[in-house]
């Protein structure tokens, strides 16, 4: 099966309709069932004046062709099995009991949020109305965060092996077969739904459960060993272990962990803003256009870093969750705070891309917070959304400035036009930001200016605040075991518990978890 690499224009290799016939036409082969061309990478090269796409192929004989994945929903019904609790319905949490129905156990999700098509309802009074629902919204809900902000899915692992078959799961419940080969695969926001749904009947079919519109207010734990949980209505469910898989911005689970007096950790993560730039003046950039990219050529994107200096500290300033051809979305989870995050559709058709500036930020930063014990970091970063809520008028409205204005420290007269639906309010950002994160920003921005010619100018704009890029908090774990070292039985996983970033990383963690947890209850693992 020898590995080649064979270069395309972008036509070549973004017409879905030319794609395949030209890896064989390069490869000078006929495409008459004797050999196959398989895909393994895509991506593209715009290192030179000419924007390229490089495709790492194999071929294989025709008698030697093996289905492009090899994972199948071939489950056992665990109608009557031991039953393993999760709560949440992220990535992390479906993945996990998918896990845990090829392995013979009865998962059993709780999810505070709504169904991922009645979910749209509460998303769209956000947008709209201003309105957020504390258990319906951008982050809380089946699918997670992930379902309506963006659905990118390429991750930093090196287990490509683990990659590949979460990867092959998703195509398995919808997704298109390319996110198999391509260097950044993407589902995109309007077709994670889908997706989501197809998961959650295989879940279903199995005989697990998931109950939607349903809120832990209590752990029960006799003997240190945690034996179920109790929600809102007052109702009750055991189970033989739990899998926490809540999410980032389960402030709620955050406090009932601290208050029952289990352990848990303050964790640094990142605090910025989100800047917005016409996708065309990227395209230009990035692809050396001098109009537009062309028919062909996807939405284009970037990666920037960089360490600042201040008050004699070093502070990374860095990109994060970059999103070309998008949307800002407001990503608040209680009414008086303003948060903002990325999303692009599956096409990255928007006439705007956006991407998250954010600064590092440590246990030093959240002393002034410091009664707050382990949660701290999580309230400096509540206290920050609800001042950038109060500054621009207590709504939905985002405080903004244009990006140069933001760098010179001028308030801007006059903002640009958004993709941000609720709207804009002109306001001086180092009135939502400490000092130290606006000073790391500007610093960040010039260096970014010098790398991306024309990236540094008033025509894109800096909308706040960007706060939730990963858990403020992590909730200590076993390395090996997985298990929390105070409660037995709690397993912490993904994301919102510090191990996990972003939808392949959660899915990845989720697995694992899943596995833990028959080792655990003494099952034979059989993968």
């Amino acid at each position: 099966m020898p590995v080649k690499e064979i270069v395309l224009s972008p036509e070549e290799a973004f017409d879905e309709h030319r794609f395949t016939q030209s890896l064989y036409e390069k490869l000078k082969l006929k495409n008459d069932g004797d050999v196959w061309v398989r895909p393994i990478k895509r991506s593209i090269d715009a290192r030179g004046k000419k924007v390229v796409v490089r495709v790492l192929c194999e071929t294989i004989a025709a008698s030697e062709k093996r289905p492009l994945i090899t994972y199948t929903k071939n489950f056992v019904d665990v109608k009557n099995a031991r039953r393993v609790l999760i709560v949440g319905s992220g990535p992390a949490g479906l993945f996990a009991a998918l896990r845990l129905l090829e392995l013979g156990l009865k998962p059993i999700i709780l999810e505070r949020g709504l169904d991922v098509q009645t979910r749209r309802r509460d998303i769209a009074a956000i947008n709209k109305q201003h309105i957020v629902n504390p258990d319906s919204n951008y982050c809380f809900g089946e699918g997670g965060a992930g379902t309506y902000s963006d659905g990118k899915l390429y991750t930093r692992s090196k287990k490509r092996g683990d990659v590949n078959r979460i990867l092959e799961i998703l195509v398995a419940h919808g997704a298109k077969e390319e996110i198999l080969f391509d260097a950044h695969p993407h589902i995109g926001t309007n077709k994670l739904p889908k997706l989501i749904e197809e998961m959650r009947k295989s879940i279903l079919a199995a005989g697990g459960e998931i109950h939607f519109n349903t809120r832990v207010s209590d752990f029960i734990i006799k003997n240190d060993k945690l034996t179920g949980l109790k929600s809102t209505d007052g109702s009750v469910v055991e189970g033989d272990a739990l899998i926490l898989a809540t999410g980032h911005s389960a402030r709620d689970i955050f406090e009932l962990l601290y208050k029952r007096g289990i352990l848990i950790e303050q964790k640094p993560f990142a605090l910025g803003l989100r800047v917005e730039h016409s996708q065309q003046f990227i395209d230009r950039i990035q692809y050396h256009c001098p109009v537009d990219r062309g028919p062909y050529l996807p939405a284009s994107s970037y990666s920037l870093v960089h360490q600042a200096q201040v008050n004699g500290n070093q502070r990374g300033v860095f990109s994060f969750c970059m999103c070309p051809g998008g949307f800002i979305v407001p990503a608040a989870t209680a009414p008086g705070e303003v948060v903002v995050n990325g999303m692009s559709p599956s096409r990255r058709d928007s006439r705007f891309s956006n991407s998250g500036i954010v600064v590092s930020v440590n246990e030093e930063d959240f002393l002034p917070f410091a009664r707050f014990g382990p949660l701290a970091g999580m309230h400096f970063q509540a206290a920050i959304e609800q001042q950038a809520c109060a500054v621009a008028g207590n709504t939905q409205t985002a405080p903004a400035q244009r990006l140069v204005d933001f760098v010179d420290r001028k308030i801007s007269s006059a903002l640009l036009d958004t993709s941000y639906q609720p709207g804009l309010a002109s306001v001086d950002l180092t009135e939502v930001l400490p000092d130290f994160i606006s000073e790391a920003l500007r610093q960040g921005f010039r260096n970014f200016g010098s790398k991306m010619r024309g990236y540094l100018t008033n025509e894109a704009q800096v909308v706040g605040v960007e706060s939730r890029t990963s858990s403020p908090v992590r909730i200590p774990r076993d390395v090996e075991t997985l298990e929390h070292p105070q409660v037995k039985g709690l397993f912490p996983c993904g994301e919102g518990a510090g191990y996990a970033g972003g939808i392949v990383s959660a899915a990845m963690d989720g697995e694992r978890c899943a596995e833990a947890v028959v080792r655990k209850l003494t099952l034979k693992l059989n993968t």
